[in-house]
């Protein structure tokens, strides 16, 4: 026969082991220092000011 399980035991360590999941993504997503933060921001900045100044000036019709 197969071994006894806790239902209980195995539900808590089911949603145990969720919980880990989500504080990981959640670490991804948010654990950054403010320099990070602000250093990602500029480049994102910078980049999209360069796309803008490569713009083709459209002919008005």
């Amino acid at each position: 026969m197969g071994e006894v399980v806790n239902l209980n035991k195995a539900r808590k360590a089911r949603d145990k082991a969720e919980a880990k999941r989500a504080a990981d993504a959640n670490r991804l997503a948010f654990g950054r220092t403010k320099t990070e933060r602000l250093t990602t921001q500029k480049e994102r900045d910078r980049e999209a000011e360069k796309l803008d100044r490569h713009k083709l000036d459209e002919p008005e019709s």
